[in-house]
C-alpha cells in the first residue's frame, strides 16, 4: 500500500479492503493496479526527508535548529518546497503542449492549466514567505511563553503522517524481519482476523453437552 493517504478514513478503508481480499479470494472488485506492500521507514531513519524534518521540529527546538529546518527545506536545489513547485510546473507544462482553442466551448483543458498555474503561483508565493520568515524565526524567544497565549493563535497540524497516526513502533513493524515471506504473514493475519476464523474460536467443542441458546431481543421478534 502507498506509504500515505489524504486521510486516516482512507487509509483504513485501504487497509480492511486488502485484508477482506486476502481472508476471501479476491471477492471485491479489484484495482487496476494489485495492492503493493512499501517499507515504511521510520522519520528518524532519514532526518533530511519531510517527515524527519517534521519530528525534528519540535516545540523545544531552539530557534537556530528551525531556522535550519526551514531553509532546508526552502533549499533552491534540494529542498521539499522548490520541488514541489517545479513537479507542479511540469505538470502545467504538461498541459500546456495539449490546449486547443479552436473549439467554441470552454477548454477543460485550458481551465486545468489555469488551475495548475494558480498553485505554481502559489508555491512560488511560499517560497518567499518561507525566506521572510526564516529571519523572523531567529528573532524569536528560546523559552516556551505562557499557554495562555498560545490559546489565541489556532494549531496548523493536521497529523495525518502514517507515522503519527500508527506510531514510531509500527511503522518499524510494517518492515517485514529477514528470512520471513510476507506475503505469508500478510495472509495469516488475514485469515486470523476473518469472521469465519472468529466462529471457529467461538463454537463450543463437540464434547459440551448443551449450547447456551441464545436470549431473546425486542428487535429479533417478528411483529404480527
Amino acid at each position: 500500500m502507498p506509504q500515505s493517504y489524504p486521510s486516516m478514513g482512507e487509509a483504513v478503508a485501504a487497509a480492511m479492503q486488502h485484508n477482506i481480499r486476502l481472508a476471501y479470494g479476491d471477492p471485491l472488485p479489484a484495482p487496476d493496479t494489485p495492492l503493493k506492500v512499501r517499507a515504511l521507514p521510520d522519520p528518524s531513519a532519514d532526518p533530511h526527508s519531510v517527515p524527519g524534518m517534521i519530528a525534528r521540529l519540535t516545540e523545544t527546538a531552539t530557534p537556530s535548529e528551525v531556522a535550519g529546518i526551514v531553509e532546508e527545506a526552502n533549499d533552491a536545489l534540494i529542498g521539499a518546497v522548490p520541488q514541489l513547485t517545479e513537479l507542479i510546473a511540469a505538470a502545467a507544462d504538461w498541459t500546456r503542449v495539449r490546449l486547443e482553442f479552436d473549439d467554441p466551448h470552454p477548454s477543460m483543458t485550458f481551465e486545468t492549466w489555469t488551475r495548475l498555474a494558480a498553485a505554481h503561483g502559489m508555491l512560488r508565493d511560499v517560497q518567499e514567505q518561507l525566506e521572510i520568515a526564516g529571519d523572523g524565526i531567529a528573532a524569536c524567544p528560546a523559552e516556551l511563553t505562557d499557554p495562555r497565549h498560545h490559546k489565541a493563535v489556532n494549531v496548523l497540524r493536521t497529523r495525518e503522517l502514517l507515522s503519527d497516526v500508527l506510531g514510531a513502533d509500527a511503522v518499524a513493524a510494517a518492515v517485514p524481519p529477514v528470512g520471513r515471506d510476507p506475503d505469508v504473514n500478510r495472509q495469516r493475519a488475514a485469515r486470523g482476523a476473518s469472521p469465519q476464523a472468529t466462529v471457529q474460536r467461538t463454537t463450543p467443542s463437540a464434547s459440551s453437552s448443551e449450547v447456551p441458546a441464545c436470549p431473546s431481543t425486542p428487535w429479533m421478534r417478528r411483529t404480527r
